[in-house]
């Protein structure tokens, strides 16, 4: 995004039409099918920049599923969202958590923990699953290593240049980091604790392949304890399912043992959670509550898939009912982007 996002400090006061709580990827593809309605929106997200997971936790991982995209990075499909939505001018709230939720007159009020208010029409939770944390493994001494040779995500491939790595874990984190830095790395070395995978089935034969060739080392067993001074790996320690022990030199250790997801203050906003995650209808993706809708990750319906492009289609049929909600007395009349004239201005088509 050539021109800087509209940023508020902690503690403002604000109104407007659409309230999004979470700026990841389905957020603000949210702003872009509102902005198209005249609606404007303030979006507010726990992390201090925009993006959600795809920016937190794998800015330079591929992503292959985005259409007319065939490869884009996390970063790069956040990029492209910025992009796409700056006529629209959003405004941004970061490193704030929204506590509070309260019907007013005329929409809601929300409220975060740095006492910043926003009072608006409609409100959109695109929290994904919500603030999460990485699953740790239970290795004794790996706080000492944290942020210097142990990492639960990569942010930048080149800083694992011509290092010794060890990836542990059996999903798709994993394997796609193998296959990803398995020519970024001096030596590469992927430990799971058993001879299957949850991961992809194209993604096991490519890394099996690999192995064959020699390209990387494929352990199975568990790291056990760790070596090194001054937070810095040398080696860990491996023990194979027959309790053998063995060592590996290691410059940096990556265990993908998954997320812990936490709703925090969104599971008291009485939205009617069901397993953690908010049910809505199909039709608008609004939850029980009139005026409050749900799309991406948090939310919940018959034949779900946790899929952006599945939150990019929620956010457009979200927008038509929250369109309703801000003009009650206009007539909704649906353009395609490609006709009307005037949609073309607002995006700055000549």
């Amino acid at each position: 995004m050539t021109e800087p996002l509209i940023t508020h400090a902690a503690g403002s006061h604000h109104s407007t039409d659409i309230a999004i709580i979470g700026a990841g990827p389905v957020g603000l593809f949210a702003v872009f099918e509102l902005g198209l309605l005249n609606l404007k929106c303030h979006l507010i997200d726990i992390l201090n920049r925009p993006g959600g997971q795809c920016a937190e936790l794998y800015p330079e991982k591929p992503i292959y599923d985005i259409p007319a995209l065939p490869i884009v990075t996390g970063q790069g499909l956040t990029d492209a969202l910025l992009e796409q939505i700056k006529p629209f001018k959003p405004e941004f709230h970061f490193s704030q958590m929204v506590e509070s939720l309260e019907k007013v007159e005329g929409g809601w009020k929300l409220t975060t923990d740095h006492e910043t208010t926003i009072t608006a029409k409609v409100v959109v939770v695109a929290a994904g699953g919500g603030s999460f944390t990485p699953k740790k493994p239970p290795i004794a001494g790996i706080d000492a290593y944290e942020g210097k040779s142990v990492f639960y995500a990569v942010r930048k491939m080149e800083q694992f240049r011509g290092k010794r790595l060890v990836i542990v874990g059996g999903g798709d984190s994993a394997l796609d980091w193998t296959l990803n830095l398995a020519d970024v790395a001096s030596h590469l070395t992927l430990i799971h604790r058993r001879d299957e995978f949850r991961a992809a089935p194209a993604s096991v034969e490519h890394m099996r392949q690999l192995a064959a060739e020699g390209k990387i080392d494929l352990k199975f067993g568990q790291v056990s304890a760790l070596e090194g001074a001054d937070g810095q790996l040398t080696s860990i320690e491996l023990t194979d399912n027959e309790k053998n022990k063995s060592t590996i030199a290691c410059d940096v250790l990556l265990p993908f043992f998954g997320l812990t997801m936490k709703l925090g203050p969104v599971a008291n906003f009485g939205l009617n959670l069901h397993e953690n995650l908010i049910p809505v209808d199909t039709e608008k993706f609004e939850t029980s509550t009139a005026g409050v809708f749900a799309i991406g990750d948090i939310n919940s319906y018959p034949g779900k898939l946790k899929l952006i492009l599945s939150g990019f289609h929620e956010a457009a049929l979200m927008s038509q009912q929250a369109f309703r909600y801000c003009y009650p007395d206009q007539k909704l009349r649906f353009q395609y982007t490609t006709s009307s004239s005037d949609l073309q201005k607002k995006l700055g088509v000549k």
